[in-house]
């Protein structure tokens, strides 16, 4: 089968498919190829080392980047020139690496933020603090201090988001995106400054999204994370991919033993 070929054979069960997407800086091709589905109620990872190319799919995959070439369709629709406020209204909500809380609101005001994508009331209605949007509002915090209980920190409710660890500050973003009730959850590196309490805790929120019948995309180095929570894994090295399959499948892999989980047992004490 050609590379052609390949790209036109989406798979039409998948929540997301991606085909053949490309992306070059320069000289320099970062995505070479990149083709993977994920599938419903399921949880995708996908892990590489450093600088593989991983958070860059991500990116090409949202529209925050432009692709050089490819095919990215969610939930039947090709994404092709959607902007990535409109893609994010379709459902495909994604976190960034780095924590990304509001400034100047509470944690719980932040959680709530992820659920006016929802809302039925409108602007004026909203503005006069009607009944309606009072009632709306009420609900939206009933289901933020489960959010926040959920992951430990409804102790932290009221505390401002930027003063919280950055650990607590990651758990916060997953739960906001959870919040605007996603068709497909695409999480960057979740884990990162997570210690290991905050990370068990991340993997029973995972599990517990999964069993909501929620998709997830995660991007992660916390390989324990990975193989415990995964249900298929993509393995990216030098922007293209080296295999996919089962967390036990890839374990066993001499391409990824090499290009990554070796790099890392090697790096251990």
């Amino acid at each position: 089968m050609t590379a052609i070929d390949a790209q036109a054979q989406l798979n039409e069960g998948a929540i997301l498919s991606v085909r053949g997407l490309a992306k070059s800086f320069g000289g320099l091709k970062a995505i070479n190829d990149v083709s993977f589905d994920a599938a419903p109620h399921q949880i995708t990872a996908v892990i590489g080392p450093n600088g593989a190319g991983k958070t860059t799919v991500f990116n090409l995959i949202t529209n925050i980047m432009s692709r050089d070439a490819g095919k990215v369709v969610f939930a039947g629709r090709d994404l092709a020139g959607l902007s990535a406020v409109k893609i994010a209204g379709l459902g495909l909500i994604r976190t960034f690496q780095s924590a990304r809380v509001f400034p100047g609101m509470t944690a719980i005001e932040n959680v709530m933020v992820g659920g006016h994508r929802l809302g039925r009331h409108s602007l004026p209605s909203q503005t006069l603090w009607l009944r309606g949007a009072r009632a709306e509002e009420r609900r939206l915090r009933r289901r933020a201090d489960e959010m926040l209980e959920l992951v430990g920190l409804s102790s932290f409710a009221e505390t401002h988001a930027t003063e919280l660890p950055m650990g607590a500050q990651k758990l916060l973003e997953v739960v906001r995106a959870l919040m605007a009730q996603p068709k497909l959850l695409c999480l960057d590196e979740p884990a990162a400054g997570l210690n290991d309490t905050e990370t068990e805790g991340l993997a029973n929120l995972l599990r517990a999204i999964r069993k909501l019948g929620i998709p997830v995309v995660i991007v992660e180095h916390n390989m324990s994370l990975v193989m415990n929570v995964a249900d298929r894994v993509v393995v990216i090295d030098s922007g293209a991919i080296i295999a996919t399959g089962t967390p036990a499948e890839v374990q066993n892999n001499s391409r990824v033993i090499e290009a990554y989980l070796g790099k890392e047992h090697h790096a251990a004490p």
